[in-house]
């Protein structure tokens, strides 16, 4: 079978062969259908390095059909059955059923497409990381960063009661599809300044609740924004990653406030994953408008440069795995 691989090199993204993986007395197999591609592990984290990266890390994401049950796993699936999983892109992947919380790989209802399906890991953290810092009616809630993370943050943060929710990029176009998704006012932070607009808004108190979803070195500067649009008694919640230094962290702002760092909360994954099955079957999530790119997955490597080095244009980048 094929899988992607990333030997060393920055940004050499290859296909590799590999024996079909065989399955586990509690393991499933699974022929893969589509998989999804997020910038800020597999490109901040992966692409970007120049040593080798494990296959078995390349991706995350991936829905499909069981091709193989262990001895021990057939009461729980069958071939032929539908699922989203937590793997790597490649043809063929293997995941055990004794996961501690039983959140590497689950049944998909019929009325969710493999497509939609491949962003239910990512769709579920966000719904886990908005409930965490108790969103309230008086609440001005802002998003920082309207990549994936951001968008379906903002779009779990919609179904909490609140005052106003704000949502802060750079880039235009994720502006705009911020605002058909749900956003009451989106700011161009190339255009004006977020801290000043967010503190007009609030009358000069600033926003209850922060998230903060930019990865990278561009989240060095909006993780200062986020601290000082921060009212006293609000909640920064961390959820960017990979910024390449320490975070900037100023205690003379952060004194009076909370900061927490990308929580799930306490419920298990598998019932927070059953909560955003429903939010997407209901259309209360939306998926499908997150999809910028299709790619078969003979041309991944075409598919991580679009992400490195035309962000603008990219959104959630798809690899399909179909022949």
């Amino acid at each position: 079978m094929l899988r992607v691989a990333k030997p060393e090199g920055f940004g050499n993204v290859v296909l590799e062969e590999t024996p079909l993986p065989p399955v586990g007395p509690r393991e499933v197999r699974v022929q893969s259908k589509v998989s999804l591609i997020s910038r800020g592990s597999e490109i901040l984290r992966r692409y970007m390095r120049e040593d080798a990266i494990d296959p078995a890390i390349m991706g995350y994401s991936l829905a499909g059909v069981v091709d193989a049950v262990g001895s021990e796993a057939s009461e729980r699936f069958q071939p032929g059955d539908r699922v989203v999983a937590l793997a790597p892109h490649a043809q063929y992947v293997v995941q055990s059923i004794d996961s501690l919380d039983g959140s590497r790989i689950w049944p998909l209802p019929d009325d969710i497409t493999f497509e939609e399906a491949a962003f239910l890991p990512l769709a579920t953290s966000g719904v886990a990381w908005a409930a965490v810092p108790g969103i309230r009616p008086s609440h001005t809630v802002v998003i920082m960063g309207q990549g994936l993370v951001g968008n379906l943050v903002l779009q779990a943060a919609r179904h909490h009661l609140y005052e106003q929710l704000i949502v802060v990029d750079a880039i235009e176009k994720r502006c705009q599809l911020a605002l058909e998704m749900g956003a009451d006012l989106a700011i161009n932070a190339t255009k004006k300044d977020p801290v000043a607009q967010v503190l007009e808004l609030t009358e000069g108190q600033g926003a209850d609740i922060v998230f903060e979803c930019v990865g990278g070195q561009p989240g060095l500067t909006s993780f200062t924004q986020a601290q000082e649009m921060l009212r006293d008694g609000g909640t920064l919640h961390l959820i960017g990653l990979y910024h390449g230094q320490p975070l900037p962290l100023d205690a003379s702002k952060i004194q009076r406030r909370r900061l927490l760092g990308g929580l799930y909360g306490e419920d298990p994954r598998n019932i927070i994953l059953a909560r955003t099955i429903e939010l997407v079957q209901a259309g209360r999530i939306r998926v499908k408008p997150l999809i910028s790119h299709r790619f078969p997955y003979r041309e991944a490597k075409a598919a991580f440069d679009l992400l490195y080095e035309r962000l603008a244009e990219a959104m959630g980048v798809l690899l399909i795995w179909d022949e």
